[in-house]
This record gives C-alpha cells, structure tokens and sequence, in this order.
C-alpha cells in the first residue's frame, strides 16, 4: 500500500467510446499531410500509406525547396517514401514556422510529426542539430546522424489558439530542414494525464510488441500512429484472426496491432522493458494494450499485474477476448532510469502478454504567447509593407527568438512589444495605423524606407514612445504638436527631415503668415480681371442689361464677387482659428505643407490618411 500511494496508480481505461471520426481509406478527415520541399502546386497519394500530400507554400514563406542528393533519390533508392525525396531548408533567420490551421481548432488534441532525411542535399556531409518548437514551447532537438537515416519525431498537444506553429530553430550547429510535416485530429478524451492540457506529450516510444514484420503504419489506424515493430529473443509472439472489437475504447489501435502479442517463453518470467532518460526530472506516462488472444480452457486462466521500478502499481486484470484494453499510469513516473514489468498475478495458470506499448515524456506549456492586440497589429503591418523578414511564429516568443527588429517586454501572463526596428526594411506608403496598437512601444525606427504623406497625429497616442526615427523618407508636412512639445522637453527623440517637415513652432507661425499675403494677392488679381470682364461685357451689352455708368456696373461687379472673397476667405480664417486653438493639430481638412513650402488648403471628406486609411479602419 505504501508504495502504491508513493508511485502511479494504473488506471484500466476502457469503455471509453470514440469521438466518431470520418473515415476515407486513411481516414483522412482534418488530416494535415506536407511534402516540405515539394515542386509548386504539387499534390499526390502516397502509394504506400494511401495518404494524400501537398506542397508546402501554402503554410510557409520562408526557406528553400531542394531535392536530396542523386545517390540518396530516386533512382537509385526506389523504395524511398517519396515525402522524403525532397526538403526545405532554412539559411536565413533563427526561426522559421510552417503556420497549421487545424479543422477541428482550439482546444482539441492533435498528433504532429515532423520527418527529416537530409539525404546530403546540400553536397556538404555536414550532419545538422537544430531545436523543433510547437508555438511557443520546446519540443525536441533534431539530431541527424546519418545522411541515409530518416528521423521522425512526434508530440500529442492540445492547441492553444486556432492556429498551430511548428517551428525549427537553429542553434548553431547547421541550417535546419524538414522532409514532411504532418497533423492529425485525435479524439480528445485519451492520452490523459493528471496535467490536462497543460502538457504536450512527446513520444519516446510506440512498440507493437511480438510483431517483427509488420510496416508499422496501417491504413486502419483512424490516428495514422507509427507502431514501430518489437520482439526479444526471450519472447514468442502470438496472433489470431478472430475479431476484437477496437471501438469500445478511444484509443483504437488498428487490427494489425492489437491482433498481435508478445509473451514470455518461461511461464514464470515477465516481460520487460527499460528505459534511462538524459533528464533526471523527466515525467513519464506509459500507455499499454491488452486483448486476450487464445481461447481459454475452463481449467485456465491468465492475469496479469504491472511493476514499475519494482512496485506495483496495478492490481491483477485479465485480458479480455472480445475487446481492446489500455492501461495507463495516473500520475507520472519520474527519475532517470526505468523499468516496467508485466507479470503474471500468483493464481494466473498462463503467462502475461503485452500486444503493444507507448511511452511517452510530458512537457510543460510553460511560455506564453504575445498580446492578441500586439500579434493582429504586427501581422497587419507585415501584410501592409510585404515585410521581407523571417516573421514567422509567435512575436516575442520563445523569448531567446523573438522576429528579428522586434523587441519585447516580457511577464508571467503576455508578452508585448515594446521596440520595432523595420529601418532600412522597403517599406512604401503611409505610415500606417496599426503602429499605434502598440501601447508599450518606447523605440519606432522606420528610417530609410520610402513613406511619403504626413506625420500621423496617432503616433501621440504612444504615450511611452522615447524615440522615433522617421529620417531617410518621403514625409512631408508638419510634426504633431504633442509630439513637437515632447521631442522639446526631453521625453522624446525625434529623428525627423527637416527640409521636408516642419518641426519648429517658428516654421509653423512663418508658413501661416503666408496666408493672408496670398489670399490679399489673390483679391487683386480676380478685381484686375472682373473690371476687365465688365467692361466688355458692357461693351456688348451681354445678357440684355442696362447701367445708367460703366461705373455703376463696375460697382456692381465688384460688390458681388468681394462679398464671395469675403465669404471664402472668413471660412479659412475660422479653420485657421480652429487649428490654432487645437492641442494636436487636425490634419482631416488634409491641410499641410509640401517640401517646397507652399500653401495648400482642400476640404474633403478623407480622414488623416485618406481613401486607403479609410477603408483600413473601416476593417478595423
């Protein structure tokens, strides 16, 4: 008892039934299946599996699509899986991310697995390592030993948003690449843990055990699980054709898995497996299959106990006939080393059997993601601008790999951005309106690109803003007040053109000062060409009127389009006043002053950016 209380308890799960699943050959509903590395617009069915493929564009930006060496292809390999005839191999950025929207979306358990041939694509012999992450949080190292040698790993996560992140990471030991990316749907009540979904799953182990000759990918596996075959020179293996009815439990293991058992050739001996994990603190979660596979004497019996570590840590069961089982532990086996046993219980007359095994380390989600706000704000401005970065994954996390030029202040709940260097990055157009989501921005660098337009009045609303450089573009008009005042005092560096923009209060007064001389040289000129207009008008006699004097007409004249001038011209004197007055000033009468320093009033309906920020905001 006391060491049952200290170690896991197995629990006997069965009875447990199956989210139904459409099933299609494969049984293809919501599976994910990419041939990274594949021709454009190249879509097949594996002949082996039956599963169909697609090219990888779609899900990634970013990387290289080469085909593996000749002497590891085809022809001369031709039993090679043709997912692995190919890779995309990633020179550029620390992180690249193939970006995965499952069909069934958050909150539902999934099976990734990632495979890698490296096929010496490159001509260089150099055998890379690089990390896998799945969103936000470590997933295992890629270590390639052999050029020949097809790596597979694997991981059961919950997905946290609807979107999925499957990430390579390199870490300095050679360009990371990938073969073949592929996602499943799994029914969400198995591979539990007393952890819920705050763990991933990440396989060590999947044995179908008794059974050497098997492909170990079945197309009756609705999961598309890979049962890697298993025996020992210490075991017989048994088999039947009889029916065992897969479907009372979730897990579902395919006939071929479940219809196959290994036993003990000594009746008295168990069966056992052993295990050494690198991590001391590793938590493991052992999931086995049972089903009876001869039929038993009246006389005869067979049950069976589990040992972990030399505990018990199952009380006697008998496999049934008619039906899978799964076995699990509740709570985590921990340590370095480890050693399951099935043994057969004291009154058992036949040996244990085992059908099959996996074994599986949890990891905890221990990274958070960045602000929802900060994360559509980014994305917009990357679609905006075509951004020509590694941008892949999440912004600031991992915290070790945030997007190149991005900055960010890190908590235990979210992450924001608090720096964005795009200088020098092509971006072309105005300065556009999600810059100012970014509430904790402090550093805006966007030198040395080609914007034109004005200074936005909405990089104010970034009240933490301590620098903004906007040099070495097309901008034009003037600097908001706020921002000018700022930039004055101290609480802002302000990089800015100034033969383009006007960033003093004097170029301002100055400018405005223009306006009455122009408005008066205006005015001089329309009466110049009124008195000539009348005089000719009187000359021959258009319209049929009569004026007693050329005079009286004149006066006429002169009084109608004076009352006009002095209509127009109290409008602009009232904007004026309304400019003045303003706090921040009002660029919505699209009022500014060009590189040339001249004067240009309109009043249409655009907002601060015009027809294109209008319809961005109306999105918005």
């Amino acid at each position: 008892e006391k060491n049952m209380g200290a170690h896991s308890v197995f629990l006997i799960l069965f009875g447990v039934i199956a989210i139904a699943i459409v099933v299609h050959g494969q049984g293809q509903a919501g599976f994910i299946s990419i041939d990274c590395g594949s021709p454009p617009n190249i879509n097949y069915v594996d002949t082996d599996t039956g599963i169909s493929y697609t090219w990888d564009a779609p899900y990634i930006n970013t990387g290289v699509n080469v085909n593996v060496s000749e002497e590891y292809g085809y022809p001369a390999n031709p039993v090679l899986p043709f997912p692995l005839a190919d890779v995309r191999f990633f020179p550029q950025g620390n992180r690249n991310c193939y970006t995965l929207t499952p069909s069934d979306g958050k909150g539902n358990l999934y099976l990734i697995r990632a495979s890698f041939m490296y096929g010496n694509y490159d001509g260089k012999k150099a055998l890379p390592e690089f990390d896998l992450y799945v969103n936000v949080n470590f997933w295992t190292t890629v270590t390639i030993r052999n050029a020949s040698e097809n790596v597979i790993k694997e991981i059961l996560s919950f997905a946290e948003s609807e979107t999925v992140y499957v990430c390579l990471v390199n870490k300095g030991k050679g360009t990371p690449f990938i073969s073949a990316l592929e996602l499943r749907p799994m029914n969400s009540s198995i591979y539990g843990t007393e952890f819920g979904s705050n763990v991933s799953l990440v396989l060590y182990q999947r044995l179908d055990t008794g059974y050497s000759n098997g492909t170990g990918r079945y197309q009756k596996d609705v999961y598309d699980r890979i049962w890697s075959p298993y025996s020992s020179s210490s075991w017989n293996s048994t088999m039947t054709t009889g029916y065992i009815d897969i479907f009372q439990s979730g897990y579902r293991p395919p006939d071929e898995v479940i219809k196959t058992a290994a036993s003990p050739k000594s009746d008295d001996e168990p069966l056992e497996l052993s295990w050494t994990s690198d991590d001391p603190n590793a938590r493991f979660y052992a999931y086995l299959y049972f089903a009876e596979l001869e039929n038993l004497k009246r006389n005869e019996s067979r049950k069976i106990k589990i040992f972990w570590n030399g505990s018990p840590v199952s009380g006697a069961f008998n496999p049934s006939s008619e039906y899978s089982m799964t076995l699990s532990n509740s709570r985590a086996f921990t340590g370095k080393d480890h050693w399951i046993s099935v043994q057969r219980a004291s009154d058992s007359t036949l040996p244990p059997i085992l059908n099959a095994i996996e074994i599986f380390s949890a990891h905890s989600l221990d990274e958070v993601f960045t602000t929802a706000d900060d994360v559509c704000a980014i994305e917009s401005i990357r679609s905006m601008y075509k951004v020509q970065k590694a941008w892949s994954g999440d912004p600031c996390s991992p915290r070790l790999f945030p997007w190149e030029g991005v900055g960010c202040s890190y908590s235990s709940s979210n992450h924001q951005i608090k720096s964005l260097n795009l200088s020098s990055s092509g971006l072309h157009g105005l300065i556009a309106f999600p810059f100012r989501n970014f509430t904790l921005l402090e550093s805006l660098d966007l030198s040395n690109n080609n914007l034109k337009g004005i200074v936005p009045d909405f990089l104010a609303d970034l009240k933490l803003l301590k620098y903004l450089n906007l040099k070495g573009n097309n901008l034009s008009g003037f600097v908001p007040r706020s921002l000018r005042k700022r930039s004055m005092s101290g609480g802002l560096v302000l990089g800015v053109d100034e033969h383009n923009i006007c960033h003093s209060r004097s170029c301002r007064d100055g400018n405005r000062m223009v306006v009455p001389i122009v408005v008066s040289t205006l005015v001089i000129v329309l009466i110049a060409a009124l008195v000539v207009i009348c005089i000719l008008r009187r000359e021959r006699k258009i319209g049929g009127a009569s004026f007693d004097s050329p005079s009286q007409e004149l006066s006429l004249c002169l009084a109608a389009e004076l009352a006009r001038e002095r209509k127009s011209h109290q409008e602009k004197e009232v904007v004026k006043e309304k400019n003045t007055k303003s706090p921040i000033r009002n660029y919505s009468s699209n009022e500014y002053i060009s590189s040339t320093g001249s004067v240009s009033l309109s009043f249409g309906d655009y907002n601060t950016f015009g027809p294109t920020a209008r319809k961005f905001v109306t999105a918005k």
